[in-house]
């Protein structure tokens, strides 16, 4: 059996993965600090952490992590995203001088929401303009969904921001009336062939005002929270999107994001 492997501070998710973990007998680890023991090296591992945190320790486990690249999304079809959505640099969305949402395509060096303005992003002081972005048609979203996907099948999906705030009851309850459709959309969705995905993911669908179900992003399943995803199925993503570097096959590499290299 794996060691599921967590960073040092106690989460939500991370306490429902470790029970989760222990209930399908394997090991779990919550290290001290972002330094690796010697002892962990060389075992059959599974990380889950923030994305600093992975990319940190990572490679000491020996782990590589699987995740769409910086372009996914503007790769989809028009037919799932319903907006307009292109991949770029910082230094181009200093250029763009009409609203949009504008957000780093690789990890959270400053907000992610409609500029007015392109001139309202951090300049060349703060962060290089080789920064990859997403520059996204600006919408409203009327509720939203976090799915974890195996093998292009949907697992488990949770609902998780609805009207502008979390879509959590008083007594601590995910839920909302669509989710049955959210599951069907999502589910149609990544059975389409017509583009690649990772083989675990994260995928996040929901519901554009005027316009219907449409894809909201894809992230890695090692790094995403699960909101009220099985956590037991989201330990079978998560599993998925972490391999031992010496067991990586030819098709896995190409899921292996550089972020030096970004």
């Amino acid at each position: 059996m794996p060691t599921l492997v967590l960073p040092p501070r106690y989460t939500p998710d991370s306490i429902a993965l470790s029970g989760a973990a222990g209930a399908a007998g394997w090991e779990v680890e919550r290290l001290a600090s972002w330094r690796v023991p010697d002892w962990l090296v060389g075992r059959d591992v599974v990380l889950y952490g923030e994305p600093l945190f992975a990319a940190v320790v990572a490679e000491p486990l020996g782990v590589a992590l699987l995740e769409p690249p910086f372009g996914w999304l503007p790769s989809l079809s028009l037919q799932y995203r319903q907006r307009e959505v292109r991949h770029a640099t910082l230094s181009e969305a200093r250029l763009v001088r009409e609203p949009a949402f504008i957000k780093p395509a690789d990890d959270k060096c400053f907000i992610a929401k409609v500029y007015e303005d392109g001139e309202q992003l951090p300049n060349e002081d703060v962060l290089p303009g080789i920064t990859p972005v997403l520059i996204a048609e600006p919408v409203t979203w009327e509720v939203e969904f976090r799915s974890f996907v195996l093998d292009r099948a949907v697992l488990t999906i949770s609902p998780y921001w609805r009207a502008g705030q979390l879509a959590q009851t008083p007594e601590g309850e995910w839920a909302d009336a669509r989710t049955g459709e959210a599951l069907e959309f999502a589910s149609r969705v990544v059975a389409d062939r017509a583009f690649d995905l990772p083989p675990a993911v994260a995928l996040d669908v929901g519901i554009i005002q005027g316009r219907g179900w449409a894809v909201i992003e894809a992230n890695a399943a090692w790094g995403s929270g699960i909101y009220g995803c099985d956590p037991a199925q989201v330990l079978k993503a998560v599993r998925r999107s972490c391999i031992g570097r010496h067991d990586l096959t030819q098709t896995d590499r190409r899921w292996v994001v550089d972020h030096t290299a970004a």
